[in-house]
């Protein structure tokens, strides 16, 4: 047997030790081998999911898990304030806080009413406001600028700009005073003196670096600029090569002007960030931003799918940055080990409980509609439970989900689930209207669906009628599924278990991840309760 095969079969048995045993058995695999998970386990948080912070003045990469993509950060004061790509989902634009750049707890979304798919927003302060910028593919396509007197809202009605043309707003106030915002393409125009009206034309100012041919890139795509200035220069880092495609083609690069009508240098060192490899624990890394830790000294912030789990979507990272002797930013950590936390900060409780009881009033902040427009009146929680008005026919793809962004390569969902007459509900894992996998319910049998289609049909098993328990197991994109009458009952497992791991951007295009989410077609109502989530190892 040659060697590389056994150090193949031994990581394949390490996948079923535990995480810390599996972790060494990772560290011990031969280089040039293909990717393999982390020698350093992630720490565990909420009901063990996934965090950065390592507990001993380090950190492991995601500093926020699951599909945190575009990130746009504020600091304001010694709090620190970001939002990310929502796109069709919404709520939207979920603001979090932070004082230490790794630990993350949500305040709440921006945007309540969906106004399209939302890219690429920007989130600034001016004046004593705050000012989000969110470009949206709608009808027409636009970029909208919202407002807040409080980081926490409310935010004002979201206005349009004028703006069909362009994407990845960036907000920047230059010497005069003046406010502009800086457009994909290399472009800008000046804003009102208030920041939502455009107060003059486009005007092109910058033509981004080009990248050798021979590189694997998806497209040229230049979009999402972000400025700073220091040392006497405006700095933009830019995204270049498309943010999905070849896991080699996304990347940060950089240019610096005296004056930010230009004209632009190249950073001599470019591109600042790119995967290079397929073996590297990250992919597609882009859309950074420059922010100083609570020290003074500079990090980036910046998205990346995981390796071989695009199904997780973009997630956000962080690494320091330096700025040389030569006058430029450099990025040059490995961000795929742990690193030095930034100094000087206060770590904030992580995360959020995905687990929910349903025992307010409202929808907690992580859930979302993930497809279509005017949802909101579906839903409501009362008594401990989640009601769900049904509609639609066929399933998830004309009864628009509810769900929420998970950021475990394993975990298990259960839920209880009571249905009208007439109703079919169940627990999916959804991507889009036309890529979804998961179980239904009605009242005479149990549904699959796979690949986007209503496929299979099965008998309920015994004891269940419209009252049941479902669960759901995703372990490394192998989906399986669980029924019973109750918690009195054995688990009954679907008698097909699926491969979802090529449900993701690169196969159905959409930008979004796979999530977990519940759903209600037909005529009536479906009321899920006691939902527990927890990662697996």
């Amino acid at each position: 047997m040659s060697l590389a095969r056994r150090h193949l079969l031994a990581f394949a048995g390490a996948l079923s030790l535990p995480a810390s045993a599996r972790a060494a058995a990772d560290c011990a695999a031969a280089p040039g081998l293909p990717y393999l998970p982390p020698c350093t386990p992630w720490p565990q948080g909420i009901e063990g999911q996934r965090k950065a912070d390592m507990g001993d003045g380090r950190y492991l990469n995601p500093v926020l898990s699951g599909d945190r993509p575009d990130p746009t950060v504020l600091k304001d004061g010694d709090d620190y304030y970001l939002t990310h790509s929502s796109f069709e989902a919404v709520p939207g634009l979920l603001i979090w806080r932070s004082r230490d750049l790794v630990n993350w707890q949500p305040i709440g979304p921006a945007l309540h009413e969906a106004v399209g798919s939302v890219w690429a927003p920007d989130l600034c302060k001016h004046q004593g406001r705050y000012f989000l910028y969110l470009p949206v593919k709608a009808s027409p396509n636009d970029i909208l600028v919202s407002w807040a007197e409080r980081i926490e809202g409310p935010w004002s009605t979201p206005q349009p700009l004028g703006l069909p043309r362009h994407i990845d707003p960036t907000h920047v106030v230059d010497d005069n005073g003046e406010r502009w915002l800086f457009l994909s393409g290399g472009d800008r125009v000046r804003l009102s003196a208030d920041g939502l009206r455009v107060a003059g034309p486009i005007e092109h100012v910058y033509d981004p670096w080009r990248y050798p041919d021979d590189w694997d890139v998806e497209s040229f795509s230049p979009e999402g600029p972000k400025m700073l200035r220091h040392g006497g220069w405006w700095h933009m880092l830019l995204a270049v090569g498309g943010t999905a495609g070849p896991p080699t083609g996304h990347m940060v690069i950089a240019a610096r002007s005296r004056s930010l009508a230009g004209p632009w240098e190249q950073a001599p060192h470019n591109p600042l960030m790119r995967t290079r490899s397929t073996r590297e624990r990250w992919w597609s890394r882009g859309h950074g931003s420059l922010v100083q830790g609570p020290a003074g000294d500079w990090w980036m912030l910046y998205h990346g799918y995981e390796n071989s789990f695009h199904t997780l979507g973009r997630q956000m990272l962080l690494v320091p940055a330096r700025f040389g002797s030569d006058g430029w930013f450099h990025v040059d950590a490995d961000d795929g080990a742990p690193l030095p936390k930034p100094r000087g900060g206060q770590a904030l409780p992580h995360g959020q409980p995905l687990s929910d009881a349903f025992d307010g009033a409202t929808l907690k902040p992580h859930w979302q509609f993930l497809s279509g427009s005017g949802q909101r009146g579906r839903v409501r929680v009362a008594d401990g439970q989640l009601h769900l008005l049904a509609t639609g026919a066929k399933g998830p793809g004309d009864s628009p989900p509810l769900g929420f962004i998970q950021g475990d390569p394993a975990f298990e969902l259960t839920l209880d689930l009571a249905i009208d007459d007439g109703v079919q509900a169940g627990l999916v894992m959804f991507y889009s209207p036309r890529l979804y996998a998961g179980m239904g319910v009605n009242a005479s049998s149990l549904q699959l669906h796979r690949y986007g289609q209503d496929i299979r049909t099965v008998p309920k098993p015994a004891g269940i009628g419209t009252r049941m328990q479902l669960r759901l197991r995703c372990v490394r994109h192998v989906l399986t599924l669980f029924s019973r009458a109750d918690a009195s009952q054995p688990w009954a497992k679907f008698p097909v278990q699926m491969d979802v791991s090529g449900y993701h951007h690169n196969t159905a295009g959409g930008f979004a991840s796979l999530r977990p989410a519940v759903y209600a077609a037909g005529r009536g109502e479906a009321r899920f309760s006691n939902l527990r989530y927890r990662a697996l190892d």
